[in-house]
């Protein structure tokens, strides 16, 4: 198996900072009176890139947020801007590159078991404990990297990607850091490139878009999501991925107020779910059918379908396995919401403490976000002593030390 061509690292950077062309790309160069051609922004994303002049070194590294080192350029010793930062390695989150004396065929096998390894901790060790021994197994991996050739430096990559994407998963969902998961994801990306794996990149391309979609951003969330489904087109995805796609899709035009596109997207996620004909990645272990309808319940509580909503929520808690702990939160808070908003405040309080006793051993701050919405839903109520109850619970100290933090 031969190492992809051209520059990966290159185009990982440009999707990833909303330049969907290259031309675009140039545009956006021109905007600051740096004029280049098409041509010449080929060449970037070709095997072997020039570097490029001192003026365009640094437009390119504000456009694009990386170092050039990090876009694919084989940089001089002391030539600028930023060019002391190593490829694949976080900005003052770990060392500087050193040289590594080629690597065995068994190193990416290595790498790749203590990669799943991290997967499989991720749905019980707190998220707190377990994100710098993912961090930092990622900078191992990025420092392994290029004393790799071949099949292991591929088999090297894929795993780099899944690890940078599980540290991005938790950067954003259970700590809620969404500036430093979008640069985490950035790296998944390009490692993802170095491994011309299109489905990995698909569902790295698909995270990143919860980043504007959760904040009501609706343009670059809808950027994310094209370039995403093209890559899983381009991959062959099966429909059990494309039905993920349609659920993150509708999540996004949710928080954006569109919940009848997101209720299209879901319903033509419910048709394509079950096609199991393609094994799943082993990586791909947060979706399944029953986080469809999950996702499904949110939506339609949001729509303010309320009986629709918590028959579907209702069903998809049902559904869950002991190991879903985290998922069980969200759900619970949505059940909290959909109550509180049909005037059962009692019946919302007791699923907001539910999802609270769950928090206590398995934290997650997109958990704990739902328990907050509901709370607010109980303003009319706030002086009852049930809501008072929940409220003792809710901001007892470890509660709104962990809450706030987040």
């Amino acid at each position: 198996m031969t190492r992809p061509t051209g520059n990966p690292r290159f185009r990982a950077a440009r999707l990833a900072a909303g330049y969907r062309t290259q031309q675009e790309l140039v545009d956006a160069l021109a905007t600051r009176g740096i004029h280049i051609g098409l041509r010449q922004a080929r060449r970037y994303e070709a095997d072997n890139p020039p570097l490029p002049q001192p003026d365009v070194r640094q437009a390119l590294v504000d456009l694009l947020g990386r170092p050039l080192d990090e876009l694919g350029f084989n940089v001089p010793p002391g030539t600028g801007p930023q060019a002391t930062v190593s490829l694949l390695t976080p900005a003052n989150r770990g060392p500087v590159r050193t040289p590594n004396a080629p690597q065995p065929a068994t190193a990416a096998a290595d790498f790749l078991a203590v990669t799943r390894a991290h997967r499989r901790l991720y749905w019980t060790v707190a998220p707190a404990t377990l994100h710098p021994a993912v961090a930092a197994h990622a900078t191992l991996g990025g420092q392994l990297l290029d004393a790799t050739t071949g099949r292991t430096r591929q088999t090297l990559a894929a795993a780099l990607a899944e690890s940078y994407l599980l540290a991005g998963r938790i950067e954003f969902f259970d700590l809620r850091e969404p500036t430093r998961a979008s640069d985490t994801w950035v790296r998944a990306l390009q490692a993802a490139g170095e491994a011309d794996d299109a489905l990995l990149g698909a569902a790295v391309l698909a995270h990143m878009a919860f980043i504007p979609g959760w904040t009501g951003r609706r343009e670059p969330a809808t950027e994310r999501m094209i370039a995403a489904r093209t890559y899983a087109r381009r991959a062959q995805a099966p429909g059990y991925f494309v039905a993920w796609l349609d659920a993150v899709e509708a999540e996004c035009a949710t928080l954006c107020g569109d919940t009848r596109t997101a209720l299209n997207l879901i319903a033509h996620g419910e048709t394509v779910v079950d096609d199991t004909a393609t094994p799943a990645p082993e990586w791909m272990d947060w979706f399944s059918g029953i986080r469809l309808a999950a996702f499904k319940g949110n939506t339609q509580l949001k729509a303010g379908h309320l009986p629709q909503a918590r028959e579907t929520l209702l069903g998809a808690l049902d559904g869950l396995t002991t190991d879903d702990d985290k998922q069980r939160t969200v759900i619970l808070g949505d059940l909290g919401a959909v109550e509180a908003a049909a005037g059962r405040p009692e019946a919302a309080v007791g699923y907001a403490l539910q999802a609270l006793e769950l928090l206590e051993v398995h934290w997650y701050a997109t958990g704990l976000e739902r328990v907050r919405e509901v709370r607010r839903a109980l303003g009319p109520w706030e002086h009852e002593q049930y809501v008072r109850d929940l409220d003792d619970r809710l901001y007892g100290w470890g509660a709104v030390v962990s809450g706030f933090v987040c």
